[in-house]
């Protein structure tokens, strides 16, 4: 029980300064400071700072998916619930960006792009799982490849913001060009069979 406790101890310092200062101005000492622990006790539960961020990340996706996906909406149709799906799913990404990373960080660093590639495609493969576990979804082979084209292209087209987008205002503006001249034609091509 000792072990859960240091663990989520690490896990909130971890948390609040890299939404304070961002990752890459985080460093292991200051969490252990903020925890209260020796440095060696992280190394003992994570690899790395990168791993502590990860099963951060993890659990927040995890957390927010399923309120995404079992969030009662009034009925909606197929495309209007798709569109809104996807939307909150970009809004979410947005937020890691942005309050656990942080978008210098980002656009500089190979690694936090290697980061973002593999934590995308889990979060991809969370909204595959979630999506098809709907009552209201068809269970349709074609249907399924078609959410994960829609799933699949949504989430380069979010990210890519990350990478070209020289300021906040700049990724809103491309949220919103994104939400009215792109998402509804890709959604109409996922749901049209």
């Amino acid at each position: 029980m000792e072990a859960d406790k240091i663990k989520d101890s690490i896990k909130r310092a971890a948390q609040e300064l890299f939404r304070k200062f961002g990752y890459h101005k985080t460093s292991v000492n200051e969490i252990a400071r903020k925890a209260k622990i020796a440095k060696a006790t992280i190394y003992k539960y994570f690899d790395s700072k990168e791993a502590v961020l990860h099963v951060l990340l993890m659990d927040y996706i995890k957390v927010s998916v399923n309120d995404l996906i079992t969030t009662n909406t009034p009925e909606l149709d197929e495309e209007t619930h798709l569109s809104n799906l996807i939307m909150k799913t970009c809004r979410l990404s947005y937020t890691i960006c942005n309050e656990f990373i942080g978008w210098d960080f980002i656009r500089e660093s190979t690694n936090s792009q290697d980061f973002l590639k593999n934590l995308s495609n889990e979060l991809e493969e969370l909204l595959m799982q979630s999506f098809t576990q709907l009552p209201n979804i068809r269970k349709h082979e074609t249907y399924h490849q078609r959410l994960r084209f829609l799933i699949k292209c949504s989430k380069s087209i979010v990210f890519s913001f990350a990478f070209t987008s020289v300021s906040d205002a700049d990724v809103r503006k491309n949220f919103v060009s994104f939400q009215k001249e792109i998402l509804p034609y890709l959604v109409k091509a996922a749901v049209t069979i």
